[in-house]
Parts: structure tokens; C-alpha cells; sequence
């Protein structure tokens, strides 16, 4: 057996990554990712040992020529990652929020999505659990670092972590969808036809298309970009020196707005964009010329925000511990204590208002008109803590080849299961279906992790995406 491991490491934040190659027998493994990472693994077999020993030392000159040097594991420490650092004091008034129900994760917690199903929220520890709404957990995503967001596109759910990977968690087995470039210390994302808009720590948005290659990106006017929304029309992005808008194809800047105060925060709604600012501010901004339209006023710096549909009511969480509700038109309607921690994330829904709290704890709060004035009284209903299930599901990535369930046939798949194929096409892997009645043409978005060239996949199902792609749906297996 023979191991050769690269490294490629570029001063200033540039790429911080590995390449090991191994050889043994007929069987060739290559190991890659962020140095310090455990990595993916991909591994191919050979008629014989010189042809199995003849495609390492192909692709081991491949990524020379790319600037890769031998190394030796270990020796090179991982590059930093960027946690938020937020502070929590307890809230200054007496009526606590009606909340209904409250999960605790275990760990600061900053993403969550809400749909009609489900509530989803991710935690610092690189846990996601799925709750009904009525509390219930119903299933744990355990992901190898820390979820920075969630974010949904579609009825696809992806999570962002802090090793660099964003995660398709949409079917019982999550995979890396995107793998954004080392020197890009992820702060937010967002997800708009598979089109992924990153804002990180050093104020610069980067774009990826859904085949995880990168398209533009673009430095700031400032650092530290924890606002990035988008749509149609643009990309709206938000950093310490306002909130600007680019055109979706990295064309140019449309409008930029400053804005008082650092954004720490970002929503979107059809005509407008909401910042949460380090000023004890959120600033309604319209979509069309950055003009601002309305300030809602807190009084501490604004860790989060959301808005009921439209825009017509405005929430927002602070860093003393409390929640508030603001009139379309910038009129304080309340505020009230979260009971638990800031709220670091929001989402509201039906008349609840669902926070994520700096002691990692899912609030559910009863946002409807008659619960808000029976806590302004005093009047709030006994919380109920949300216990796990003795055998809750945990979902775990598939990162080898080997991790994917096989089947010998397609007729031994679900009924109605789709055949796809990984082919070459310009020196990278793609994916392409093989089954009738779907454009052959499109590329599918598959897990590059467990892409093997030459051989079949069986998908429960594909959705076409607007660009011209195909999502998978459902579970992957492997055809042998």
C-alpha cells in the first residue's frame, strides 16, 4: 500500500485544503477537503494493479499542477472558524412572552425554518431537529460542525456549517450540496432556484450555482456580512456599512443604502428588505431603490427580526432578552421578556412567533392578539418542556461511496424510483438521468461525495428546478 498526501495552503485566507492518495491492490481511495477535516472519500477499482497505480499518479499530477506539495498530515493546523460571539443580559420588563412550549437543544442555536409541516432548528453543536408544531421532536440530523443558518428553497431545507459545507437535508439522508471554498468563513447564506449567495466575515459575497461551482463574488463596503437575502430581481446583502443590492448575474451593484448601525440581521418580503441593526434598530428598506421606508425603534441592539406575511407586523429580538412587536408603519404594539436567552433567530407563522435563543433553547410563542394582552396583564400560560423521544431517528451525511444503500436492480427500488448516471464531461463529474420522459441534457444535483464516473443510481424522485436542473427527493442508492 502507498499514501501520498498534498496540501494546498495560500497566505492572506486563500484555499486551506488536502489530497491524499492511496493505493492498494487494484483499488485506488482519495481522501480530500479542509486540512483538519476528516474529508470525503471516493474509491475506485481497477482491472489491474499498473492501471490502478497509473490513475493515482494522474490525478496526483493533476493537483500538483494546481499548486499542491507533498505534506505531512497533522503538521498544518485547521483553519479558524468564526463563531458569533453574542451577549445576553436578562430583560428589563416584568411580562414574560406567552410561550407555549420550548425545546432545549443543548446548544446555542441559530438556525430555523418553519413550514407547514415541521419547525427545524440547528444548533452550534452541529445538531438539526425537526419538530411537529405542537412540540413533538420528530427526527435529529447529526452534522460534523456547527449549523450557522438554516434556509429553505422550495421544499428543500439546507443547513450551513461551520465546516464549510452546506447540507441538503430534505430526504433521511443529508449530503453535501455545496462545498464553498476554504478561504470563505460562511456567516450566512441564503438559497434562491439553487443558486447559493454566501456573506462572510470579510464582507464579501460569493455566488454558487447548483452544481457547486463558483460563479462571481463581490468585497463590500464593510466586513462582517450576517445579511444575505434573495430573489428574482437581486441579491440583497448586508454588512457594517449598509445594505446593498447586486444584480443576480454579478453584473453590477444596483443601489446601496447605508444604514444606522452595523446589520447583524436580515429578512426578506416581497417589495422589502429588513435589517436588524447593532444600533438598536430594524430598517424596512424597499427592494426596488434601497430607499429606507420605515425604522422600527428597540432598545438594545437588534439580534434578529421577521415579519407576519406582507410585512404587517414587524418582530424583533434584542440583546437583553426581549421580543418585539412593531405596527407596519414603525408603531411600537409591544414588548416582552423571551423567558430564555435572546432571541438569535425568528420566524413567525399562524399567529406563533418561533425564536432560537443564545441558551439553545426553540421558544414557541403565542403571537395571536388575546395571549399578547393577557401576558401585558401578567396572565401567561404554564410553559411545557419538550422532551426527546427514547428512540428518536438521527440522520447522519453520507460521505463514501460505500455509505449508500445498493440494489441490484432498479425493479428492486420503491416503484416509480428514476435511474441516473455519473458521467466525465470536461474533467468534472456530472450527473445525468438515464430514465425516459426527463431532459437527458440536465445536470442532476447529487452528492459529489459518493459521485462515482461509469455507474448508476437509483432516486425515489427528481424535480425539475428553474435553470434547468433536477433535484433529487427521497433516498439514493447505488445500482450494482
Amino acid at each position: 500500500m502507498t499514501t501520498t498526501y498534498l496540501e494546498l495552503s495560500q497566505d492572506g485566507g486563500g484555499a486551506h485544503k488536502f489530497y491524499e492518495v492511496t493505493v492498494e491492490g487494484l483499488e485506488v481511495s482519495v481522501r480530500y477537503g479542509r486540512i483538519g477535516a476528516t474529508g470525503q472519500v471516493q474509491r475506485s477499482s481497477f482491472a489491474t494493479a499498473e492501471k490502478a497505480r497509473a490513475a493515482a499518479a494522474k490525478k496526483i499530477g493533476e493537483k500538483v499542477r494546481k499548486g499542491y506539495a507533498p505534506a505531512v498530515a497533522g503538521q498544518r493546523a485547521a483553519r479558524a472558524v468564526t463563531r458569533r460571539t453574542v451577549t445576553s443580559a436578562p430583560s428589563t420588563v416584568r411580562a414574560v412572552a406567552p410561550a407555549l412550549w420550548r425545546f432545549r437543544t443543548g446548544s446555542a442555536a441559530f438556525g430555523i425554518h418553519v413550514d407547514e409541516d415541521r419547525i427545524w432548528v440547528g444548533n452550534q453543536a452541529g445538531d438539526v431537529y425537526t419538530l411537529a408544531h405542537g412540540g413533538e421532536v420528530l427526527a435529529r440530523f447529526s452534522l460534523p460542525d456547527g449549523v450557522k443558518c438554516l434556509v429553505a428553497d422550495d421544499f428543500w431545507i439546507y443547513a450551513g456549517c461551520d465546516d464549510g459545507k452546506v447540507y441538503d437535508l430534505s430526504s433521511k439522508l443529508p449530503f453535501a450540496a455545496y462545498d464553498i471554498a476554504g478561504e470563505v468563513d460562511i456567516f450566512w447564506l441564503d438559497i434562491h432556484e439553487g443558486v447559493l449567495n454566501v456573506a462572510d466575515r470579510s464582507g464579501r459575497l460569493t455566488v454558487i450555482d447548483h452544481e457547486d461551482e463558483h460563479q462571481w463574488s463581490r468585497s463590500g463596503r464593510g466586513e462582517h456580512a450576517w445579511m444575505v437575502r434573495a430573489d428574482g430581481r437581486a441579491v440583497y446583502y448586508g454588512d457594517t456599512h449598509g445594505v446593498a443590492a447586486h444584480a443576480p448575474d454579478g453584473t453590477g451593484e444596483l443601489w446601496h443604502t447605508p444604514t444606522d448601525g452595523p446589520v447583524l440581521f436580515g429578512w426578506q418580503e416581497d417589495t422589502a428588505v429588513y435589517a436588524g441593526t447593532g444600533r438598536r434598530k430594524v430598517q424596512r428598506l424597499a427592494k426596488s431603490d434601497g430607499r429606507i421606508e420605515a425604522v422600527y425603534d428597540c432598545d438594545a441592539v437588534v439580534y434578529s427580526c421577521a415579519t407576519s406575511p406582507g410585512g404587517r407586523f414587524v418582530f424583533a429580538g434584542d440583546s437583553s432578552s426581549s421580543v418585539y412587536c412593531f405596527a407596519e408603519d414603525g408603531t411600537r404594539l409591544w414588548k416582552l421578556g423571551t423567558g430564555g436567552g435572546s432571541a438569535l433567530s425568528m420566524q413567525y407563522r399562524d399567529e406563533r412567533l418561533y425564536l432560537v435563543t443564545t441558551d439553545g433553547s426553540l421558544v414557541c410563542v403565542d403571537a395571536s392578539e388575546a395571549a399578547i394582552t393577557a401576558a401585558q396583564q401578567g396572565s401567561v400560560p404554564v410553559v411545557r418542556d419538550v422532551k426527546l423521544a427514547a428512540a428518536l431517528p438521527t440522520y447522519t451525511p453520507a460521505t463514501t461511496v460505500s455509505a449508500v444503500a445498493s440494489v441490484a436492480s432498479a425493479a428492486d427500488a420503491p416503484a416509480g424510483s428514476i435511474v441516473v448516471e455519473c458521467v466525465r464531461e470536461g474533467g468534472r463529474s456530472r450527473v445525468r438521468v438515464v430514465s425516459e420522459g426527463y431532459e437527458s441534457s440536465w445536470n442532476v444535483q447529487f452528492p459529489r461525495a459518493i459521485r462515482e464516473p461509469g455507474v448508476r443510481y437509483v432516486v425515489e424522485a427528481l424535480h425539475p428546478a428553474a435553470g434547468g436542473f433536477y433535484r433529487v427527493r427521497g433516498e439514493i442508492r447505488r445500482l450494482l
